[in-house]
Order: structure tokens, then C-alpha cells, then sequence
């Protein structure tokens, strides 16, 4: 029988098919980057239960070993392989999904849910989708779904009302916007970059819904810094970084446009200055694991944690439209080998892990890799530093969801 993690595993990498016995409660959403375009379900699990958003319209899961099923009201997993069974839930769509903001936009074209994770990608589409030839990262499909599967640009108060809907409705704790490379400098010599383009709708979300806030744009430059001082004014709690890759020759090849506008080092320039500012565990560098070397992704989740950022990896996922749909996913043994390692990377750092509520379905979370390992006395330790942080952190929660207006 596989763990819990294990289970999440191998879904992110074999995918799932669905049974004639189901009927999906919930839509499969092309929104963003294509990441999050899977079956959300959760795995029941101590000390709390683990959301996947699992690949089921990939080429690569119409094969899968793994089914869901159902008998009578309850899903489970079914492995042709052994025959094993895994109970799991497929948590109901959200009523807001299919209702209109006050402008007439249907609120699930402006955010997504993926876990109690709220995702919104706050701006018209990718620069790096407009160059001729495209230089934009060949595992993205945002250019191709922006303006057809969500709206192109978003108004504050529609993000706004959705917000607050999935807050009330859904329990979100966690609103994310994410923009991509977004560079315009104007006659009056001002440099308007991506990360200033999320600037009003932190403010409007800090001052009308709450919650915990993060932001995800390509880095600025140096001595632009101040747009991340005025977004922690603003409200913004977390700063992530897509920086992809270790290996510099598949970060080149990949993600040519990140390579040709920014390169490599302006991504552990901003994580570490953002870190110092936020403090350990409200910072992230996001990695891809499965598609350069298992050693180069270690090297890569070492130079996040010195940094002083959190480690956040994803699963390689071939997202249908994108230049990589047909290379497929990484072997999950491989995989367990990397979120162990996360773990330990993340304890050796001292970076606090599963302190907060949020539940992010697109990716294995450290405090879930903990499985993983076999303890030792050290991470026992870990374990129960994170396990008093999160007590602690109970009020700061609540503190957190009240709007500052």
C-alpha cells in the first residue's frame, strides 16, 4: 500500500482515469499556466489531508495504472496494478464559479481555487509570448489561455468580489497573483514592470477581504528593489520566483526569454532580498523537478534555502498546448527521492514548514514530504518546533483574515 504522499506522487506523475462510474462534481479549469488544469481532489491523511490537483486530460493519464471510481457515495482510487484501493474526496465546485461578478464576468474566469489557494493572473499576457520568434518558457500555456479560458484583463473590484466570495464560500486563506515578464517604459521615463502592475490589487484585497497575500512576477532589477518595499506596504505577505531550472544550459534552452531579459542570478538577487525583509518561510523559489538531472534539482532547492527562501517544487507536468505536451512525466520514484530532500533542506535551513493553513493542491508541500524520511532525533525536533509554530500561529490567522479597511 502506498502513504498518503506516495499516493500524491504518483498521481502528480502517472496521472489518473476516470471511471464510468463517476461523474466529475467539479470543472477541470485552463486557466494560468495549465498547471492547475486537473481533477481537484484530497487524500484523507494525519495530521491533515492532502489536496492534489490530479492530471486526468493529458495524453499521459489516459494510461495510467491509477481509476478513480466510485461505490455507491464514495470515490477511491483504484491501482490496476496490485488492485490496492484508496478512499479519497472529490470536493464539491464552488457555487461562486458559475455566478457573475457585478460587471458581468463569470467569477471563475478571474480565479481559480486549488486547494484553499485562490490563483489570479492579474495582467494581459506574457511579453515574452509576443516576441517573433516566441521566447516564452516552453511548458507554459498561459499565452494561449488568457483571453480564451480567462479574462485578459481583470478589473480590481471583480477581483475583489471574487476574493471575498471564496473567502465567505470556500474558506480561501490564500489569494496569489501572478503575472508574467511585463516591461513598459513610458515618454514620462517611468518603468512600469509586471510586479508594479499587482500593486492595486493587493491594496484593494488587504483592505476589503483579508487574508494572507502573495505575488509571483519575473524579477526586477536591481535597482528597482523598492517595488517589492512598496508591495510589503501594500499587503503583500510571500514573494515567489519562478526560477525554473539549475542546470544554466536548461534554463537557456527552456526558458529562453527569462534567459535572454533576466538570466539566472537576478532570481536569487531578488529571493534574497525579499527574504530578508519577510523573514524565512514567506519567500518561495519554485523549481521544476523531472526534466534536468535529480542531482541539479538538489543543487537548485540548496541555493533556495541559502537564500533564505522556501523551497517549492513542482512535478514536471506536460500541459496540453504547450511546446513539451508530449515529454512525459518524471519517474516517481525519482520524485520521492526529491521531496525528501526538500524536507531535509528545508530542516537543515531552519525554514519553518506547515505552520500556516494553506493547502496548495498544484504541488507536494515539505511538511507532507515528511513521510518520506525515516525520522531521526533532529527531525523529530523539527517536527516539533513546526508543530508549536502552528499553535502559536492560530491567533496571527485569525488576525490575518479581518480586511485592514
Amino acid at each position: 500500500m502506498l502513504r498518503p504522499v506516495e499516493l500524491e506522487i504518483e498521481l502528480f506523475c502517472r496521472g489518473m482515469r476516470i471511471d464510468d462510474s463517476c461523474k466529475s462534481a467539479r470543472r477541470i479549469s485552463r486557466t494560468r499556466a495549465g498547471l492547475g488544469s486537473g481533477l481537484e481532489i484530497v487524500i484523507p491523511s494525519r495530521p491533515k489531508p492532502i489536496w492534489v490537483n490530479v492530471p486526468v486530460v493529458e495524453p499521459f493519464a489516459h494510461h495510467s495504472p491509477l481509476s478513480l471510481r466510485r461505490r455507491g457515495l464514495e470515490y477511491f482510487i483504484h491501482d490496476s496494478r496490485n488492485a490496492f484501493e484508496y478512499a479519497v474526496e472529490i470536493p464539491t465546485e464552488p457555487a461562486w464559479y458559475s455566478r457573475k461578478t457585478s460587471s458581468g464576468i463569470e467569477m471563475s474566469r478571474i480565479g481559480v481555487l486549488q486547494g484553499n489557494y485562490l490563483g489570479i493572473y492579474v495582467s494581459n499576457r506574457c511579453l515574452y509570448w509576443t516576441w517573433s520568434p516566441s521566447v516564452a518558457c516552453k511548458f507554459c500555456t498561459t499565452g494561449k489561455n488568457l483571453g480564451e479560458a480567462e479574462e485578459s484583463r481583470k478589473k480590481v473590484d471583480d477581483v475583489v468580489e471574487v476574493a471575498r466570495a471564496a473567502r465567505d464560500e470556500s474558506h480561501s486563506i490564500f489569494t496569489h497573483f501572478n503575472t508574467g515578464y511585463h516591461y513598459e517604459d513610458r515618454p514620462d521615463r517611468e518603468v512600469i514592470h509586471g510586479l508594479r502592475q499587482c500593486e492595486p490589487f493587493v491594496h484593494a484585497v488587504r483592505q476589503h477581504v483579508g487574508g494572507f497575500i502573495g505575488v509571483q512576477a519575473v524579477p526586477v532589477p536591481r535597482d528597482h528593489f523598492s517595488e517589492y518595499d512598496d508591495l510589503i506596504a501594500a499587503g503583500t505577505d510571500h514573494f515567489s520566483f519562478c526560477y525554473e531550472f539549475e542546470d544554466p544550459e536548461v534554463f537557456e534552452r527552456i526558458c529562453p526569454g527569462k534567459a535572454k531579459t533576466v538570466g539566472q542570478h537576478a532570481f536569487f538577487e531578488a529571493m534574497e532580498y525579499t527574504a530578508k525583509k519577510l523573514g524565512k518561510g514567506r519567500v518561495s523559489g519554485e523549481i521544476i523537478a523531472g526534466v534536468e538531472s535529480i542531482e541539479a534539482t538538489k543543487r537548485g532547492i540548496d541555493r533556495i534555502v541559502n537564500a533564505g527562501a522556501f523551497p517549492t517544487v513542482c512535478i514536471f507536468r506536460p500541459t496540453i498546448g504547450s511546446e513539451m505536451e508530449r515529454v512525459l512525466p518524471p519517474d516517481p520514484e525519482a520524485m520521492k527521492d526529491v521531496f525528501a530532500y526538500v524536507h531535509g533542506a528545508c530542516r537543515r535551513a531552519g525554514i519553518p514548514v506547515g505552520v500556516l493553513p494553506i493547502e496548495v493542491s498544484l504541488v507536494v508541500q515539505p511538511e507532507e514530504a515528511a513521510a518520506l524520511i525515516e525520522p531521526k532525533f533532529a527531525d523529530r525536533v523539527y517536527a516539533a518546533k513546526n508543530a508549536l509554530l502552528r499553535v502559536a500561529a492560530k491567533p496571527y490567522v485569525a488576525w490575518k483574515m479581518t480586511p485592514a479597511g
